[in-house]
């Protein structure tokens, strides 16, 4: 019976603690951005908190994605806690800035989950990582394409309502 157990997943312990870590990370990404989508409805920037909106589901798509790898390498995928949530934002372009910290962190969390994978010679867990890693490049680089917009338009008068008008065609731009 032991050796059946073995045979249950083909997942080291380990990559799964650390694959289970980033459902956790995955999930407060998508509460964050969720939270930033209210905070940027309720001052009237309509375009942001599409965008965070959108954001916020793709966020959940990741940690799915996550979840049914690991319950499907026969590893048991941990649903996740969340809290400690912020509700209120300083600033519209700080939501911004902490889109792109976060967005920085998520890519160092995969980076060290490859670097794991690789010395643990789980070469199938490493592949489909690299799915995570290239997506990161695209998350970053619309972020920084926004934190942009504040350099060259301003937020000052209209300016925030340019940038939020101008956000569409950025959104979009790194898919």
């Amino acid at each position: 019976m032991k050796d059946l157990l073995k045979l249950k997943s083909s997942l080291k312990e380990e990559i799964e603690n650390i694959l289970n870590a980033q459902i956790k990370v995955e999930a407060h990404s998508s509460a964050l951005y969720l939270a930033m989508s209210s905070w940027c409805d309720d001052q009237g920037l309509e375009n942001a908190a599409e965008f965070f909106a959108r954001q916020s589901n793709e966020e959940r798509e990741h940690m799915l994605k996550l979840f049914n790898y690991i319950n499907n390498r026969g590893g048991r995928a941990i649903s996740p806690e969340i809290t400690g949530i912020p509700q209120d934002f300083e600033s519209f372009r700080g939501v911004f800035e902490q889109t792109l910290e976060q967005e920085m962190f998520v890519t160092e969390q995969f980076n060290n989950i490859a670097d794991r994978c690789a010395k643990a010679k789980d070469y199938v867990t490493f592949n489909f990582v690299q799915w995570f890693l290239e997506e990161q490049v695209e998350e970053e680089f619309v972020a920084r394409r926004i934190l942009e917009l504040f350099d060259v338009i301003g937020e000052e008068g209209t300016g925030r309502w340019e940038i939020d008008k101008h956000l569409v065609k950025v959104s979009f731009a790194g898919e």
